[in-house]
């Protein structure tokens, strides 16, 4: 091993992009690449808004401990279900009530996730952000647009609507939300409306204003971060960070994406949503998460008829959906890659690789900007 390193590089490594790009493989490499040449303990810190569930392994690529060869990673298994809550950090908020009734919010990922960095490098450790969960990644960089404060007795008004009445009202005051919200994404479009009607103004817009903000936060990239102390971080001094997109065409990911569905499939994905089903293992919040929702219902069928396997046709008919709309999803993802991709210094890599971008360009590709010799 190289002797430690002097300093900790004064930027923190964020790599994001679709899902199924292989953004985790990535992480891992960076990670063991810094440690074994460079002699800098490298941890990944995890962006991803389902992973953060105990029990929800297969269905979100949760990287399995091999997987992860030795890297600890942060921010994975942190909120329990409703049966192996107790002991979790999120147990209960002071003055709150109980955290199996409360989704985990953005909020909830941005204090631990600048937490999680600031103690990492205060130990010498150089944190790696990786994760598919954009606007996690995007509140990061650049903080929370300032929208309202949630509203619970308006989130459940708003709930109770019919389906059709609560679309019809989001694509009329917000299109721009609506195009990018799926239509039986019930938390997003409660949020959206939930803005809309407590500040006049739509989500979509709070969010270009967001995109607009003067400076991206005083101690961003390209404002000076190189040059400064590592600072802890504060609602308007963002931690100074690289950004690494993983650039990924259509039709290749949506290769990998169907040929991930199968392989979570053979892995024991219909088994993992049987075992949570059964345990009342999801909260209304980690029951949206994709191959799980699609899923649940075929699963709760069975259990409720006492027969095991579901009919085989249910199941295909359901992993067909599971492909379909993570390719959607994986749609959207490109929405948010283009809004970040306008981060100062960001690095954005060709995917599926090519001659001029080769896969082994990629770490050495980071190294650089980091200041590291390859």
């Amino acid at each position: 091993m190289a002797p430690p390193h002097a300093q900790l590089p004064s930027l923190t490594p964020v790599i994001c992009g679709p899902t199924a790009g292989g953004k985790s493989d990535l992480a891992v490499e960076l990670a063991l690449t810094l440690r074994e040449k460079h002699g800098i303990p490298a941890e990944i810190v995890t962006a991803d808004a389902f992973q953060v569930y105990t029990g929800l392994d297969i269905g979100t690529a949760k990287p399995t401990p091999a997987e992860r060869r030795g890297v600890p990673h942060h921010l994975i298994d942190i909120v329990g279900s409703p049966v192996l809550r107790t002991g979790s950090e999120f147990t209960a908020r002071p003055g709150s009530e109980s955290r199996a009734t409360q989704p985990f919010t953005l909020d909830d990922w941005l204090t631990l996730g600048n937490r999680t960095i600031a103690d990492l490098r205060a130990r010498g450790i150089l944190p790696i952000v990786v994760g598919g969960t954009h606007l996690y990644i995007k509140a990061l960089l650049d903080g929370l647009f300032d929208g309202p404060e949630p509203d619970h007795a308006l989130r459940a008004e708003l709930a109770a609507m019919d389906p059709s009445a609560r679309r019809a009202e989001l694509e009329r005051v917000d299109p721009a939300a609506a195009d990018r919200i799926h239509l039986n994404d019930i938390r997003r479009t409660v949020r959206a409306l939930e803005v809309f009607r407590l500040s006049g103004k739509p989500i979509s817009a709070h969010q270009t204003q967001w995109d607009r903000e003067e400076g991206r936060g005083p101690c961003a990239v390209g404002r000076g971060a190189e040059s400064a102390p590592f600072p802890l971080p504060t609602a308007h001094c963002p931690l100074p960070f690289l950004l690494t997109i993983l650039d990924w065409q259509t039709e290749p990911l949506n290769s990998r994406i169907n040929t991930r569905v199968k392989q979570m499939m053979a892995n024991g994905l219909l088994e993992e949503v049987r075992s949570l089903v059964r345990s009342n293992g999801f909260t209304p919040q980690s029951a949206e998460a994709l191959g799980y929702k699609q899923l649940m219902p075929i699963v709760r069928g069975a259990i409720e008829a006492n027969i095991w396997p579901p009919p085989a046709a249910a199941i295909e008919e359901a992993v067909e959906r599971i492909k379909i709309d993570t390719r959607r999803f994986a749609k959207n993802q490109r929405t948010w890659l283009r809004r970040l991709s306008i981060t100062p210094g960001s690095i954005r890599l060709s995917a599926p690789p090519t001659p001029e971008s080769p896969r082994e360009s990629w770490v050495p590709r980071i190294l650089a900007a980091l200041k590291l010799p390859s």
